[in-house]
């Protein structure tokens, strides 16, 4: 099965839910213009208006069920308590900086990660961003609890990592480096034998 990245699906669904805001205004406009005349609406005129509404449900309810298995993460989210993560990475922060286990956390495309994160003062984002700026996956980081995201990647590269939250002011080294933004944090490799297994398993 081929799942979709963020990016793919937030196309997607910046088309779909476009129309359905389309349609839903079209609802309201209706309803406002018949507010406005002065006969009231045959009994018949509301037969194609209960229809419109349950085809707009059925239509919000249908896209969901459509798009649940193309999106890795519902089903990951739903199966939690059955699922064993293949990578655990524990990462705190404190004073504005991150504590990694490795730089950069290497991960295998299609293995199941489980990111802890722990902070000892603030709140915090743990967000996991693309070259272009695009997001990947994030979670919010409270204090003194336990936080933690379980994601599997199924696209390669190098991905930086940065709060997602606003934690006040931006915290610089003597170099002038943000101390919340991690350049290269994750790499994920494996892509091309990913993708031969799976070949090699269809055939």
């Amino acid at each position: 099965m081929t799942f979709a990245t963020s990016v793919e699906l937030l196309k997607f669904h910046w088309v779909a839910y476009t129309i359905y805001a389309v349609m839903i205004i079209s609802v309201i406009a209706w309803f406002a213009y018949n507010l406005t005349r002065e006969e009231k609406a045959k009994s018949i005129v509301r037969i194609p208006f209960y229809g419109y509404i349950a085809f707009l449900v059925a239509g919000g309810v249908g896209h969901h069920i459509f798009t649940y298995n193309a999106i890795p993460w519902v089903s990951e989210d739903i199966m939690r308590h059955e699922i064993k993560p293949d990578v655990v990475f524990d990462i705190h922060i404190k004073n504005h900086k991150w504590e990694l286990p490795a730089r950069p956390m290497v991960i295998k495309a299609g293995q199941k990660v489980l990111f802890n994160a722990h902070s000892d003062d603030l709140v915090y984002g743990f967000g996991l961003f693309r070259k272009d700026g695009t997001l990947v996956t994030q979670m919010q980081v409270d204090p003194k609890r336990k936080n933690d995201l379980m994601w599997t990647f199924n696209e390669c590269g190098t991905f930086d990592l940065t709060t997602s939250e606003y934690a006040g002011p931006a915290q610089y080294d003597h170099e002038g480096h943000d101390l919340m933004f991690v350049k290269d944090a994750v790499k994920v490799v494996g892509c091309n034998d990913k993708v031969a297994m799976n070949e090699e398993a269809h055939r």
